[in-house]
């Protein structure tokens, strides 16, 4: 079914196709629209409190008696240092994504404390989709109405055709009536066709009378006594 989507879309192609090239420049939306900021804060509190438990596994290390070839403290320590700049690096994307968030989401006339990413970008991803999908459902009624115009034009010079070859078939049956009418006209005014008649009558007169005469000859005679 038609909507006012489609529509619109219709009026955007043939005035504004930039326009409709929303997807390239919203690509990343798909992918915000799965982001849930209270799981992603759960998950970076899960971080960090496993990041702790190892800082205070490696201080119970340190202070107990080395042993000899154990490198744990060394590597735990290395891994701490590496862990902790990424952690932090983790920790501002995370603050800089809420602020944007936040921002975006009060240009939208909405409150950051009221709605998740998933629920916000979850708006715009469903209307990409079904811009998406009527762009596509508009080709689609575009493609079937050239077929179908395609179709009639072929059906439209078809009867065409035939209507010619039936007005030709016509026109030569005419043109053949016509000439045994003129070669009647003709031999009507030459006065041949009286002449045929005639030698025909005469001709039908005399094998009448050859006929007569055979049968009289064959007739046998009766004699009457009297």
């Amino acid at each position: 079914n038609i909507t006012l989507l489609h529509y619109l879309i219709t009026i955007v192609e043939n005035k504004y196709p930039k326009v409709l090239n929303l997807n390239e420049e919203l690509r990343d939306i798909p992918q915000a629209a799965k982001v849930n900021m209270t799981e992603l804060d759960k998950e970076i509190s899960t971080l960090r409190s496993g990041l702790k438990a190892v800082e205070m596994e490696l201080e119970y290390q340190k202070s107990q008696p080395p042993q000899p070839g154990d490198k744990f403290v060394s590597v735990v320590s290395q891994f701490i240092t590496v862990a902790s700049f990424s952690f932090s690096d983790v920790e501002d994307l995370l603050a800089e994504a809420k602020d944007l968030f936040t921002k975006a989401v009060k240009h939208f006339g909405e409150e950051a404390s009221k709605i998740q990413p998933d629920e916000f970008f979850g708006i715009f991803d469903q209307f990409l989709q079904a811009v998406s999908e009527a762009k596509q459902e508009n080709e689609n009624m575009r493609k079937k109405k050239e077929e179908e115009e395609r179709r009639a034009r072929m059906e439209a010079q078809l009867k065409e055709q035939r209507e010619r070859e039936r007005k030709m078939r016509k026109a030569k049956e005419n043109s053949e009536e016509g000439g045994e009418f003129d070669d009647l006209v003709s031999a009507l005014r030459s006065g041949e066709v009286f002449d045929k008649d005639l030698s025909k009558l005469k001709r039908n007169r005399k094998r009448i009378t050859n006929q007569m005469t055979d049968s009289s000859r064959e007739r046998p005679v009766t004699k009457l006594n009297f």
